[in-house]
């Protein structure tokens, strides 16, 4: 039960990153940015609610907003200014976002969160559910009923499907895909809380890394980096096999070095299935 508990808290973060990182892969996008969103918004809601003292209810709301506003600019970047992949226009905002976290405090970290935070991040119901995990389930439901039987998310899967039918078809796509980046800031934005939370501190380094995760547990998944294929489910499946692997890893105490290799051809291995899925389909249809 305790090692249960230990992977439900463990896998938290990575599933909010990654619940996030499905909506650009389903309209064949990536979001490179999350791991930098989640340090930046986690050391403003620490000045806001440790250094000026203020309401950490307010602290919160003012990470999800950062976290929001990273990925709307995001979206900006990708509809407005035309850049030709949203590889590029994160990848820009990842070392951006990142700057500013080191920035904000002199690259110090902050700890001394008030009770709520770290409950968010490190508490329990009756002893045995991390609170962590109940916000994770309570946010895979939500983002399974707005994929599968909202308007908007059938959109983003014909947006992956063929971005230029979309279009004729008459969906606004400019209009879904800054929804669809904004909400993967928010969930880095949310996840920054959660790990700000559980370990009561907020460091400008955070996050290192953590979109590698995030999209290994997507294609893992079954999600298709061609766009248009994914589901929650799969998303939450393949979250789960990361925070497995890494705590096998740990448990047999590999040195990290090792793990970032064994997540790459993870990574990798599941691409290229995802390859393989693509070509047997084409061949179907012939």
């Amino acid at each position: 039960m305790d090692n249960f508990m230990n992977i439900a808290r463990q896998v938290s973060i990575n599933a909010l990153l990654a619940i996030g990182m499905l909506l650009p892969i389903l309209t064949a996008g990536i979001d490179l940015s999350v791991g930098s969103i989640l340090a930046f918004s986690s050391m403003v809601m620490a000045i806001v609610s440790v250094t000026m003292g203020i309401n950490p209810i307010i602290g919160i709301i003012v990470a999800l907003i950062i976290g929001a506003g990273f990925g709307l600019i995001n979206g900006l970047l990708l509809t407005k200014l035309r850049l030709p992949h949203p590889f590029i226009s994160t990848m820009g905002t990842q070392f951006i976002g990142r700057g500013l976290a080191l920035m904000v405090t002199a690259a110090a970290p902050i700890a001394g969160f008030p009770i709520l935070i770290q409950y968010m991040g490190n508490g329990f119901i009756g002893g045995l559910i991390p609170i962590s995990f109940i916000i994770v389930i309570v946010v895979f439901i939500t983002m399974h009923i707005f994929l599968t039987k909202t308007q908007t998310g059938r959109y983003i899967y014909a947006i992956g499907g063929n971005k230029e039918a979309a279009r004729l078809s008459g969906i606004n796509v400019d209009r879904v895909l800054l929804i669809v980046y904004t909400i993967s800031g928010l969930m880095a934005g949310l996840a920054g809380v959660i790990q700000a939370g559980r370990v009561n501190a907020a460091f400008p380094t955070a996050g290192l890394m953590y979109e590698t995760d995030a999209i290994a547990a997507v294609v893992i998944g079954g999600a298709s980096m061609f766009g248009g294929v994914g589901t929650v489910i799969g998303t939450a499946i393949g979250a789960a096999i990361i925070a497995v692997l890494r705590n096998g890893l740990n448990l047999l105490n590999i040195s990290s070095d090792i793990q970032m290799a064994v997540i790459g051809a993870v990574i990798i291995l599941a691409v290229y299935v995802d390859v393989l899925r693509l070509r047997k389909r084409k061949r179907a249809n012939r």
